[in-house]
């Protein structure tokens, strides 16, 4: 039976479905993570105690490892170990994007240099360090731009601004981010600096994706019909099949495509965020991952499987290419956090599962805890998930039943 290395970090919501999708395949599966909490949850033998942080170390360890309990695939539930991934599967010759190119992908500042150099439509953009004085840096740019750590996810930390002066304070604010201890343990160097961007109008769309020796096969394709233009860019919405035109659809799977290419993701999920305005069409950022939180549940495929499913039949070798998209439309709304400050109650709950579509609900922050909102904040206050015959049906419901749920923060 195959055995499969899966590396999750301790924040990652992803591990729960993974596990679920290699126990319907019946491989084996050892556990690598930086937390012994969740170690300590699997039967002994079966977990690996690894840091996302030395990969060069957690890379032999893997390897030592594999010498004695052969593996056929490393697969990363979250963004933090992809680069540990990337370089243990490189050592032990197995199915993964090169560690080069998620290097690239996973630095935005590297991925816009490589893709300009290449002739593909970029915004202007400059990085800076943080110790630079950031009204100097403001008199030298134009406005409207967006402020942008080089590698944190789902847009912490990222603010437009559009004048001198909210560039200062943005850059104050982020500064603040990138010195937060947990920060600087995952992203180590690049916490000090900061990639500056045009601002890009248009809509905001996401692209999920498997790479397979270089061809990708597009999974989905996702609108985010909220406005996201700033100051934050929180996600909120997301809903499959895309509602833009056939030919535009078209023009995203092949601008993905090729600047997937480009950098060099020839094998795994990949995770593409773009702006969509007339006829431009702009890549954000490309992730060497699939989409993030709970957001995959909303994927599901016949005659029965669902997107984790899918990667690992991918690592190890598997056909994948039969298993098409459920019919419908479906979609997930990332529960916003309104405000600081320590979550008291969340109600409504029930009244929210009642709106027609509706097909599920989870709050995954305890009460009690501390929540802070974008652009500091990591996570968000939960996940609601709809199914119905249309996209505009999907929207609707989750809007609705997103209006019924009351959330109380107490200030802290």
């Amino acid at each position: 039976m195959p055995r499969v290395l899966l590396l999750f970090a301790r924040t990652s919501y992803r591990a729960e479905a993974f596990l679920e999708a290699a126990r319907r395949l019946g491989v084996d599966v050892t556990v690598g993570s930086n937390h012994r909490q969740a170690l300590a949850d699997f039967a002994p033998g079966a977990t690996l105690t690894l840091g996302f942080r030395d990969v060069a170390r957690s890379s032999a360890t893997i390897v030592r490892f594999a010498a004695d309990y052969p593996l056929a695939a490393i697969v990363a539930a979250g963004d933090d170990f992809t680069p540990l991934a990337a370089a243990a599967s490189e050592a032990l010759e197995l199915t993964h994007h090169p560690s080069q190119a998620v290097r690239c992908a996973r630095n935005k500042a590297l991925m816009r240099e490589r893709l300009s150099e290449a002739g593909f439509s970029s915004p202007w953009f400059r990085t800076t360090r943080l110790d630079e004085e950031p009204a100097a840096v403001a008199s030298k740019i134009k406005f409207p731009c967006v402020l942008k750590p080089l590698a944190l996810s789902a847009s912490r930390g990222v603010i437009r601004v559009d004048t001198p002066e909210q560039f200062v304070r943005a850059w104050q604010r982020i500064r603040g981010i990138l010195e937060q201890d947990d920060v600087v343990r995952r992203i180590g160097r690049l916490a000090s600096e900061l990639l500056i961007e045009a601002y890009l109008p248009g809509r905001e769309v996401a692209l999920e994706g498997i790479v397979s020796a270089g061809e990708l096969r597009t999974l989905a394709v996702l609108d985010k019909p909220d406005l996201m233009d700033g100051p934050f860019f929180e996600e909120t919405i997301l809903v499959t099949p895309s509602r833009f035109p056939e030919q535009v659809q078209e023009d995203i799977v092949s601008l993905v495509s090729r600047c997937a290419a480009h950098l060099g993701l020839s094998d795994g999920p990949i995770h593409a965020e773009l702006r969509v305005d007339a006829d431009r069409i702009s890549l954000l950022e490309i992730a060497p991952r699939s989409i993030g939180g709970r957001c995959s549940r909303i994927l599901r495929f016949e005659p029965g499987g669902s997107l984790e499913e899918l990667i690992l039949r991918h690592s190890l070798g598997m056909p994948h290419d039969d298993f098409l998209r459920e019919p419908g439309a479906a979609g997930v709304m990332m529960l916003p956090i309104p405000a600081a400050g320590v979550l008291r109650e969340v109600v409504g709950l029930e009244a929210a599962l009642e709106v027609p579509g509706i097909e599920g609900l989870e709050i995954t922050i305890p009460l009690g805890h501390t929540v802070v909102p974008l652009p500091e904040g990591k996570r968000y206050l939960g996940f609601l998930f709809a199914r119905a015959e249309t996209p505009d049906h999907v929207e609707n419901a989750l809007r609705a039943a997103h209006a019924r749920i009351e959330v109380r923060i107490e200030e802290a």
